[in-house]
């Protein structure tokens, strides 16, 4: 049976995603380029990608809805079934899982009743398990709606849920305060955040996240320069040296096969 034709939006709804999306594809020299934050755009008006976003992204564009249905199914940030106010996932790869990521997952699997990527019935929380977020040093990790929640555990979590379903307000450990789904949909697709100016009242990224950043602009000691081989140590390098790594340039040798030893390859032998 063929499929009906994707409804319209309503003409004052039309009207004003019709104007943002102008905006956007402004900002591009193609307006193919626009397809993700338009995307973004429709998730952000009904907290999914629907039959009607995906036909207003190609008529906007001027693509096939199949063109438009292939990116939206690829990427995980765009939701293809109604969801939760709240998209709270776990980190469960490896150092997260090992950290007590696993044990979290399995436990709010439980406490709200649903499997992954469902739903409470009350329409407030999706449970999702996700990949690495780069936050190893917090593990392990939960992020709701991308904001982060550091060290976390199985009360912890349990905890921050029902905040979420009772309406409670939710501090993330850094970045900016948490908002909605479909808010942060519509900050993804570009458009000013109101949140702006807020990050500092939730705290910014922990001491091992920074350290890199210091070093980079000079405001912590220069890594102290291990020489290999059993040799002495050396004092850190200093601003302008040719070499800059923690390890002495290696020598071209075969010291790793101790059936054939050999020394230095001179410059004869290359």
């Amino acid at each position: 049976m063929p499929q009906l034709p994707a409804p319209d939006y309503p003409a004052d709804v039309r009207a004003r995603l019709d104007a943002d999306a102008k905006e956007i594809i402004a900002r591009y020299p193609g307006s193919r380029s626009a397809l993700l934050p338009l995307l973004h755009l429709v998730q952000a008006e009904e907290g999914y990608v629907t039959r009607t976003g995906v036909r207003f992204c190609a008529e906007a564009l001027d693509l096939t809805t199949a063109e438009v249905t292939a990116v939206s199914t690829f990427y995980s940030m765009y939701r293809r079934k109604p969801s939760g106010d709240y998209q709270v996932g776990v980190c469960t790869n490896t150092l997260c899982a090992v950290m007590g990521g696993d044990a979290i997952y399995s436990a709010l699997r439980e406490h709200l009743d649903v499997g992954d990527g469902e739903t409470t019935e009350d329409g407030k929380v999706t449970l999702e398990h996700i990949e690495c977020n780069a936050a190893c040093d917090f593990a392990p990790v939960l992020m709701v709606n991308w904001e982060f929640f550091d060290n976390q555990t199985v009360e912890s979590a349990k905890r921050l849920v029902d905040d979420l379903r009772d309406g409670q307000q939710v501090t993330p450990t850094r970045g900016a305060p948490l908002c909605t789904y479909q808010e942060t949909s519509r900050i993804l697709a570009g458009f000013p955040d109101a949140r702006d100016g807020a990050v500092e009242s939730t705290g910014g990224a922990g001491h091992a996240s920074l350290v890199g950043l210091r070093l980079a602009k000079g405001e912590a000691p220069q890594p102290r320069v291990v020489s290999p081989r059993g040799g002495s140590p050396k004092a850190p390098a200093q601003p302008g040296s040719e070499h800059l790594s923690s390890h002495d340039a290696p020598q071209k040798t075969s010291a790793s096969d101790p059936e054939h030893p050999a020394g230095p390859v001179t410059e004869e032998g290359e």
